[in-house]
Protein backbone atom coordinates (compact mmCIF):
# COMPACT_ATOMS: atom_id res chain seq x y z
CA UNK A 1 0.00 0.00 0.00
CA UNK A 2 1.36 3.26 -0.97
CA UNK A 3 1.14 6.67 1.35
CA UNK A 4 -1.61 9.03 0.11
CA UNK A 5 -0.60 12.40 -0.08
CA UNK A 6 -2.45 15.91 -0.51
CA UNK A 7 -1.55 18.61 -3.23
CA UNK A 8 -2.89 22.12 -4.07
CA UNK A 9 -5.16 21.88 -7.52
CA UNK A 10 -4.20 25.11 -9.69
CA UNK A 11 -5.92 26.55 -12.81
CA UNK A 12 -3.56 24.88 -15.37
CA UNK A 13 -4.40 21.22 -13.15
CA UNK A 14 -8.39 22.33 -14.63
CA UNK A 15 -8.27 18.89 -16.79
CA UNK A 16 -7.38 16.74 -13.97
CA UNK A 17 -9.77 18.54 -11.36
CA UNK A 18 -12.73 18.18 -13.80
CA UNK A 19 -11.98 14.34 -14.59
CA UNK A 20 -12.19 13.93 -10.42
CA UNK A 21 -14.98 16.17 -9.98
CA UNK A 22 -17.18 14.71 -12.54
CA UNK A 23 -16.15 10.98 -10.85
CA UNK A 24 -17.38 12.29 -8.04
CA UNK A 25 -20.32 13.31 -9.43
CA UNK A 26 -20.66 9.94 -11.22
CA UNK A 27 -20.04 8.19 -8.42
CA UNK A 28 -22.32 9.73 -5.56
CA UNK A 29 -24.75 12.48 -6.76
CA UNK A 30 -26.47 12.31 -3.89
CA UNK A 31 -24.01 13.58 -1.67
CA UNK A 32 -23.67 16.95 -4.26
CA UNK A 33 -25.67 20.41 -4.55
CA UNK A 34 -24.57 19.84 -8.43
CA UNK A 35 -25.17 17.45 -11.21
CA UNK A 36 -23.33 15.21 -13.18
CA UNK A 37 -24.99 16.88 -16.03
CA UNK A 38 -24.74 20.48 -15.42
CA UNK A 39 -20.85 20.11 -14.78
CA UNK A 40 -20.12 17.99 -17.62
CA UNK A 41 -21.34 21.08 -19.75
CA UNK A 42 -18.84 23.21 -17.76
CA UNK A 43 -15.95 24.80 -20.33
CA UNK A 44 -12.28 25.16 -19.41
CA UNK A 45 -13.05 28.22 -18.03
CA UNK A 46 -15.55 27.32 -15.76
CA UNK A 47 -12.99 24.96 -14.26
CA UNK A 48 -10.20 27.62 -14.25
CA UNK A 49 -12.11 29.62 -12.74
CA UNK A 50 -13.53 27.57 -10.34
CA UNK A 51 -10.05 26.44 -9.29
CA UNK A 52 -9.31 30.48 -9.17
CA UNK A 53 -12.13 31.39 -6.43
CA UNK A 54 -11.19 28.25 -3.90
CA UNK A 55 -8.73 26.13 -2.60
CA UNK A 56 -9.32 22.81 -3.94
CA UNK A 57 -7.11 19.96 -3.13
CA UNK A 58 -6.42 17.12 -4.36
CA UNK A 59 -5.38 13.44 -3.09
CA UNK A 60 -3.17 10.97 -4.77
CA UNK A 61 -2.18 7.02 -4.79
CA UNK A 62 0.60 6.00 -6.22
CA UNK A 63 0.50 9.38 -8.34
CA UNK A 64 -3.34 8.72 -9.00
CA UNK A 65 -6.05 10.84 -8.08
CA UNK A 66 -7.95 9.67 -5.35
CA UNK A 67 -9.77 12.33 -3.58
CA UNK A 68 -10.70 15.92 -3.82
CA UNK A 69 -12.08 18.85 -1.41
CA UNK A 70 -12.05 22.83 -1.65
CA UNK A 71 -12.69 25.46 1.29
CA UNK A 72 -14.13 28.67 0.06
CA UNK A 73 -14.01 32.01 2.59
CA UNK A 74 -17.58 32.80 3.48
CA UNK A 75 -16.94 36.05 6.20
CA UNK A 76 -14.39 37.21 7.84
CA UNK A 77 -12.76 34.44 9.78
CA UNK A 78 -14.70 31.35 8.61
CA UNK A 79 -14.85 29.00 5.09
CA UNK A 80 -16.57 26.87 4.10
CA UNK A 81 -15.51 22.60 3.29
CA UNK A 82 -17.13 21.85 -0.17
CA UNK A 83 -16.35 19.20 -2.74
CA UNK A 84 -15.61 16.36 -0.63
CA UNK A 85 -15.27 13.48 -1.89
CA UNK A 86 -12.90 9.95 -1.82
CA UNK A 87 -13.32 7.32 -4.61
CA UNK A 88 -14.31 4.13 -3.63
CA UNK A 89 -10.82 2.46 -3.92
CA UNK A 90 -8.84 5.10 -1.42
CA UNK A 91 -11.82 4.98 1.41
CA UNK A 92 -11.30 3.69 4.65
CA UNK A 93 -7.21 4.09 4.40
CA UNK A 94 -6.83 7.69 5.54
CA UNK A 95 -7.79 9.96 2.60
CA UNK A 96 -10.65 11.77 3.93
CA UNK A 97 -8.50 12.75 7.16
CA UNK A 98 -5.67 13.64 4.79
CA UNK A 99 -7.54 16.34 2.61
CA UNK A 100 -9.74 17.19 5.59
CA UNK A 101 -6.51 18.10 7.51
CA UNK A 102 -5.39 19.78 4.44
CA UNK A 103 -8.08 21.75 4.25
CA UNK A 104 -8.40 23.35 8.09
CA UNK A 105 -4.46 23.65 7.59
CA UNK A 106 -5.33 26.48 4.84
CA UNK A 107 -8.73 27.65 7.00
CA UNK A 108 -6.42 28.92 9.83
CA UNK A 109 -3.48 29.90 7.92
CA UNK A 110 -5.32 32.35 6.01
CA UNK A 111 -7.25 33.20 8.91
CA UNK A 112 -10.92 31.40 8.65
CA UNK A 113 -10.14 29.67 12.14
CA UNK A 114 -13.83 28.29 12.01
CA UNK A 115 -15.30 26.20 9.49
CA UNK A 116 -18.62 25.04 8.40
CA UNK A 117 -20.12 22.26 6.15
CA UNK A 118 -23.13 20.46 4.75
CA UNK A 119 -23.49 16.41 5.23
CA UNK A 120 -26.21 14.34 3.23
CA UNK A 121 -28.48 12.98 5.81
CA UNK A 122 -27.45 9.48 6.01
CA UNK A 123 -24.19 9.76 5.05
CA UNK A 124 -22.93 8.54 8.20
CA UNK A 125 -19.29 7.99 7.38
CA UNK A 126 -18.35 11.59 6.56
CA UNK A 127 -19.91 12.63 9.61
CA UNK A 128 -17.91 10.44 11.70
CA UNK A 129 -14.97 11.68 9.12
CA UNK A 130 -15.54 15.45 10.08
CA UNK A 131 -16.75 14.67 14.05
CA UNK A 132 -12.69 13.27 14.35
CA UNK A 133 -11.66 16.12 13.36
CA UNK A 134 -14.00 18.50 15.62
CA UNK A 135 -17.16 19.48 13.86
CA UNK A 136 -20.46 19.20 15.32
CA UNK A 137 -24.07 19.37 14.05
CA UNK A 138 -25.47 22.70 14.39
CA UNK A 139 -29.19 21.82 13.99
CA UNK A 140 -29.37 23.54 10.43
CA UNK A 141 -30.92 21.49 7.75
CA UNK A 142 -31.56 22.31 3.90
CA UNK A 143 -32.04 20.23 0.74
CA UNK A 144 -29.26 19.42 -0.48
CA UNK A 145 -30.63 20.63 -4.48
CA UNK A 146 -33.33 23.09 -5.27
CA UNK A 147 -36.80 20.57 -5.01
CA UNK A 148 -35.20 17.75 -3.98
CA UNK A 149 -36.37 15.59 -1.48
CA UNK A 150 -32.53 14.58 -0.14
CA UNK A 151 -31.90 16.70 2.98
CA UNK A 152 -28.27 17.87 4.06
CA UNK A 153 -27.36 19.00 7.89
CA UNK A 154 -25.00 21.85 8.74
CA UNK A 155 -22.03 21.17 10.65
CA UNK A 156 -19.35 23.79 12.26
CA UNK A 157 -15.80 23.31 13.07
CA UNK A 158 -15.83 26.74 16.04
CA UNK A 159 -12.96 28.66 16.39
CA UNK A 160 -10.54 28.15 18.98
CA UNK A 161 -11.62 29.77 21.82
CA UNK A 162 -8.24 31.67 23.49
CA UNK A 163 -6.91 30.56 26.28
CA UNK A 164 -7.53 32.05 29.90
CA UNK A 165 -4.59 33.89 31.66
CA UNK A 166 -4.76 34.09 35.06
Amino acid sequence: MTEITVRPLEPDDWALYRTVRLAALADAPEAFGSTLGREQAFAEGDWRERLTCRSQFLAEDDGGACGLIGIVPTDPGAAELVSMWVSPAARGRGAGDHLVREALRWAGDHGHPQVHLWVTEGNTPAEHLYTRHGFRRTGRTQPVRPGSADREFAMVRPAPRPLATA
